[in-house]
């Protein structure tokens, strides 16, 4: 059963210890690294259930045997969805029309870069950008990036297999892409770390995204550990897009989006795992002391869903519903 807001919407959140309770929401520990006793609530299951669900491929949660974030009925939900992917007018529709708000909110980050870290981008590295997207799904953001004229190289993941076969198959009709886009079926957690030792800067990358990928994990804080590796220490990006944990966001996301409009699929939100902005900014101003580097102040960006004409910028709607986050590393 999907969960609903309650007036234990909040879950306490303290350092060094994550508080979380039946109905209340998920929150990022401001200790990721450091291992806790309660699990993220949404994803505790009797060992009965646990046994069952690694039989049938359910990552664990993240531990020193086996560190995947996924979840195996994410998967299957979207994996279902694959042979519609590429239909601007089917159940992935939302996300063609989002795309472009975010090759804007990219374009903003990089403009606004530090002026000292742009400085050492520009005698370091080309001009051309290496993006890595993960959760690329059909790869409506991958192609498109991949086109542009600044972009040395999109590197996409995902893990479903049956997504990622739609989006090589969408790839190969454009022979431009080639040598330009790469798809991988891997969890984030299974991709190598970047070696500082290795050439192209070690792997690192000018820009990594999450777009509508943060709110279908079981432990959010330590996947943007994970992922946060993988940005450029000297000034690359780290951007996604999600949704905020709010009376507002379940109304518009469960109840009209899905049961009452069916403008995406049912079951393809749980409200339980959205994640507000403060929460994220929280964890990027401690992410020094947990060993992630130094990040720069958060950019953040509301958005709102028109019906008839798309998606739209929304001064102060990122405490409500969907919004844009960016950070960018420093060191």
């Amino acid at each position: 059963m999907r969960a609903t807001p309650s007036r234990h919407a909040t879950a306490l959140l303290r350092p060094g210890r994550l508080y979380a309770r039946r109905g209340a929401a998920p929150q990022l520990p401001l200790h990721p690294s450091q291992p806790t006793q309660t699990r993220h609530y949404l994803s505790a299951t009797s060992s009965t259930t646990a046994s069952s669900s690694a039989s049938a491929s359910h990552a664990p949660p993240p531990s020193s045997s086996s560190p995947y974030s996924v979840n195996a009925t994410e998967i299957s939900h979207f994996s279902a969805l694959a042979s519609s992917w590429w239909d601007p007018h089917g159940p992935s529709r939302p996300l063609h029309l989002m795309n472009p708000l975010r090759h804007d909110f990219i374009r903003a980050c990089l403009s606004s870069s530090s002026s000292t870290h742009q400085q050492q981008r520009q005698q370091q590295t080309p001009t051309k950008l290496r993006y890595l997207d993960v959760g690329c799904g059909g790869g409506i953001f991958a192609e498109s990036a991949a086109r542009l004229a600044n972009t040395a190289h999109v590197r996409a993941v995902d893990p479903s297999e049956a997504v990622l076969s739609v989006a090589r198959a969408h790839a190969r009709r454009d022979p431009a892409l080639r040598g330009k886009l790469e798809y991988l079926c891997t969890p984030i957690e299974a991709l190598p770390l970047p070696d500082d030792n290795n050439n192209n800067n070690g792997g690192y990358y000018d820009v990594v995204s999450l777009f509508e990928v943060l709110e279908h994990v079981d432990y959010p804080a330590e996947f943007l550990s994970r992922v946060a590796r993988f940005v450029r220490p000297d000034g690359g990006w780290l951007v996604m897009s999600t949704i905020a944990r709010t009376w507002t966001s379940w109304v518009v996301t469960n109840l009209v989006a899905e049961d009452l409009l069916r403008v995406v699929p049912r079951g393809t939100h749980d409200w339980a795992k959205y994640v507000n902005a403060h929460e994220l900014e929280a964890f990027f101003a401690g992410a020094e002391g947990k060993g992630l580097g130094r990040w720069g102040t958060p950019r953040v960006m509301g958005v709102v869903y028109v019906p008839g004409f798309g998606w739209r910028e929304v001064r102060g709607s990122e405490k409500v519903g969907n919004y844009f986050f960016g950070v960018q590393r420093l060191g």
